[in-house]
């Protein structure tokens, strides 16, 4: 790292509305330096990395960078494409590839006119070889983007940066749906890319990731920027307490003898429409007092696996048994009927209604207890009094009990659904991508109510794409791939990694 600035915002604000998402915030970005962005939800990370790109304009403050000379001069704010001709590279967390096209198609695109890149394919491709080799992002480029795998895909990406000539990268979760031997191999190239010069800005939640691959960190708080510090003079622990104010200790799972078998499938399989979808020939069993992982990277068979136990798809082959009744009439009336709490993959299109009140989304599933509803008449005052309980109790903020769900943040949503589950004290919890998108303290949160619900006997079967918190909850652990299910034996990172990737041992 080098003691050089390529990069300074200064006293950067932005409002929306009466909301103030950035405040007076300052950072400063080196020449070869990882700098880690961190904060809560909503804290202001992603609204001080669009202004910095160009998709807002600030409402005060201002952006210099480095220039050939070397020389510090102002950035044209608000104008994406200033950005990218000052060298400013971002990588989103949700890819913008074109999936039909090839690999070079991708990276060249929009850079240049038409004829000149039909012109030019030579020189292209040429300089695309020297980046490849420089930062080992290796990838096919004749190969179309939608046979790639989801670590080649972000290459590319990163390619279609280094292209631009960026000098300034912005990774935004980049390892979110990586294996951990892509994350690794992804951050041994910016690693090499920052010794030749280039300069990062790495946003996540992963606080491994960052304690391992950073050299600073920079925290943002309720869009303020509360401080800074060395990566070697961090710990979990400090950076937790300044990202929410406090010192956030992670629940530990503590060893409890498993009782009966409250969820069994028994050699299931599903053809589904492609490799994404299918299950071939899975049986697994989800114990009293236990906590079930499923590791594997997205596209593997998880969204059909939970789909399954909702109730929402029924089995080619195989059963399903609760207890020691198999299922006949699999759907998800009888799901919810049997004490089966589901957390969704995707809290907005599965979690909710957006369009009923936050009350009645609590209550969805609640729907056939007298104090709910009575010859069919719903008890509003009842309801109401759930609402405001549930919601004081899981701290979901937003416009009120009665303002539409749609209106609430992610994180929100989130909280709202855990309510709706864990009031319910399930028998058995689906867990699916419980954490995913929130900061630290509502992921320990969920970690701690998903901990206390196996302390009191319930059965959870927790799908996650976070190996951490894989490790870090589950008592036994099965690996997904191509729709094979895999059990664990030694709970080994590197192993799980590995298999995770389709690679046998």
């Amino acid at each position: 790292m080098s003691a050089q600035k390529v990069l300074s915002l200064r006293s950067l604000s932005k409002k929306f509305g009466s909301v103030v998402a950035n405040d007076d915030v300052s950072l400063d970005l080196y020449v070869g330096e990882i700098l880690s962005l961190l904060g809560e939800n909503g804290a202001g990370k992603t609204t001080l990395m669009n202004m910095l790109f160009g998709h807002y304009l600030p409402d005060n403050g201002e952006i210099l960078i480095t220039n050939k000379s070397n020389q510090m001069e102002q950035l044209r704010l608000g104008q994406p494409q200033a950005a990218i001709s000052a060298g400013i590279g971002m990588v989103h967390q949700h890819f913008t590839l074109a999936e039909n096209l090839t690999v070079f198609e991708n990276i060249t695109i929009g850079v240049g006119s038409l004829w000149a890149l039909k012109t030019d394919k030579k020189k292209a491709q040429k300089k695309i070889a020297d980046i490849i080799e420089r930062s080992g992002l290796v990838v096919a480029l004749s190969e179309p983007v939608g046979r790639l795998s989801v670590g080649e895909r972000q290459r590319v990406e990163i390619l279609k940066a280094l292209y631009r000539d960026a000098r300034v990268l912005v990774l935004d979760e980049p390892t979110a749906v990586l294996t951990p031997k892509e994350a690794d191999v992804l951050f041994d190239n910016v690693k090499a890319m920052t010794d030749d010069g280039l300069s990062v800005i790495f946003i996540s939640h992963k606080l491994r990731e960052v304690l391992e691959f950073s050299d600073r960190i920079v925290v943002l708080r309720h869009g303020q920027k509360v401080g800074e510090m060395l990566t070697k003079d961090a710990d979990e622990q400090s950076i937790a307490k300044m990202m929410v104010g406090e010192s956030t200790l992670i629940s530990k799972r503590v060893n409890i003898q498993v009782g009966n078998p409250l969820l069994s499938l028994e050699k299931v399989s599903m053809k589904g429409s492609s490799r994404r979808n299918r299950l071939v020939d899975i049986s697994l069993k989800v114990h009293e007092h236990e906590i079930l992982g499923i590791a594997g990277v997205s596209g593997n068979g998880q969204s059909t696996l939970a789909e399954l136990i909702s109730g929402l798809q029924k089995p080619d082959q195989g059963e399903v048994v609760l207890g020691t009744s198999t299922v006949k009439k699999l759907n998800p009336k009888v799901i919810v009927k049997a004490g089966i709490g589901r957390i969704p993959e995707d809290r907005h299109k599965d979690g909710i209604v957006g369009n009923m009140t936050v009350a009645e989304n609590i209550i969805l599933e609640s729907l056939s207890e007298k104090n709910i509803q009575k010859f069919g008449f719903l008890n509003r005052g009842s309801i109401n009094s759930i609402a405001e309980e549930l919601c004081s109790s899981y701290d979901v903020r937003g416009p009120g009990i009665h303002a539409h769900a749609r209106l609430l943040s992610g994180g929100n949503i989130q909280k709202m659904i855990l309510a709706r589950v864990f009031s319910r004290n399930p028998k058995i919890i689906l867990a699916n991508q419980p954490t995913r998108g929130l900061d630290m303290g509502a992921a320990s949160e969920v970690e701690r109510r998903l901990l206390e619900a196996r302390k009191n006997g319930s059965g959870i079967l927790l799908i996650s794409e976070d190996l951490d918190e894989i490790l870090r909850l589950s008592d036994r652990v099965l690996v997904i791939h191509s729709g094979v299910l895999t059990e664990i034996e030694n709970m080994d990172r590197e192993q799980i990694g590995l298999m995770m990737a389709g690679e046998s041992l």
